[in-house]
């Protein structure tokens, strides 16, 4: 049972999901601050305010911060953003690319009369016998 565990732990995509959950994790936290202490207050400075995070109101003693909410959206579009295009576009490209329809065989060609398939040098279709004009 310990054999088949450590078999399962081992394989190629449960150890690659493992890495990229964490990698996405920091990559996000990096988002995270760089929007916080970059983005926001840049923002903020243009609209008057230090940063977002300090945006808030009360409601019968309870602190709504708003702010904390609009740094969070901030985060997503940009995390969104940037696998969209540096993952999702790239990816669709080299599979629509893997996908194209491929080339006609320059060694054969259509019958007039029954449409298959025969070679190019034929004289007369195998299938028909019709005599196929060169």
């Amino acid at each position: 049972m310990l054999r088949e565990f450590k078999q399962f732990l081992l394989r190629g995509n449960v150890v690659d999901l493992a890495v990229a959950v964490v990698i996405g994790i920091y990559f996000g936290l990096v988002i995270e601050a760089f929007v916080k202490d970059i983005i926001t207050p840049l923002i903020g400075a243009i609209g008057g305010t230090s940063s977002f995070a300090a945006l808030n109101f009360t409601i019968n003693g309870s602190h709504i911060l708003y702010g904390d909410v609009i740094n969070a959206i901030i985060t997503f579009v940009i995390v969104a953003a940037i696998v969209f295009f540096a993952i999702v576009k790239p990816m669709n490209w080299l599979i629509e690319r893997s996908h194209r329809e491929p080339t006609p065989d320059p060694t054969t060609r259509k019958c007039p009369e029954c449409l298959s398939e025969v070679p190019i040098a034929a004289r007369r279709c195998s299938f028909c016998t019709s005599p196929l004009v060169a």
